[in-house]
């Protein structure tokens, strides 16, 4: 069954979709991993290493990024690949899609600002889960991290933990 998602990035920042990705996710491939720590990239990665991740640079420029082995693309990573988390212009995004699809990815991320329809519905054609406009960092910490103590997004101010 292919899955229309056209036009409205609000279709491609569904919550549980969102959840179940940082949830159940392992390895993320970061496409455009820049070794300038200023970079947000650079941020996002390093952050998700720290929370358990295994970030995968993608960045055919580098041999090495953030103490890994740095892969010219998708299809030369020789491990398989949950999340492929992109920080690349939107018009790179439709064959990043079909890489990610053809290397058997479960989820295309894009980050804020790389919006692709094209590229979306190519991924979601292919069975990935997709979310656009979003931070996976800034994800992660709204559900798994310490932003959630504070009620961020959850329509709750409390001082206790709610289960998720």
């Amino acid at each position: 069954m292919t899955r229309k998602l056209e036009g409205n990035v609000n279709e491609y920042q569904d919550e549980r979709t969102i959840q179940r990705i940082i949830r159940t996710a392992h390895t993320v491939a970061v496409v455009g991993l820049s070794p300038n720590v200023l970079r947000s990239s650079n941020f996002v990665g390093y952050y998700l290493q720290r929370r358990g991740y295994t970030v995968v640079p993608i960045n055919p420029r580098e041999t090495e990024v953030l103490g890994q082995k740095s892969y010219a693309g998708l299809q030369d990573v020789p491990f398989p690949i949950d999340v492929v988390d992109v920080f690349r212009a939107p018009d790179a995004v439709p064959e990043i899609a079909e890489a990610a699809a053809s290397v058997g990815a479960k989820a295309l991320w894009l980050q804020f600002g790389v919006i692709s329809p094209e590229g979306a519905q190519a991924a979601a054609d292919a069975g990935l889960d997709v979310v656009m406009d979003r931070c996976m960092k800034v994800e992660h910490a709204r559900h798994m991290g310490r932003m959630h103590w504070l009620g961020f997004r959850t329509g709750t101010i409390t001082s206790r933990r709610l289960p998720f």
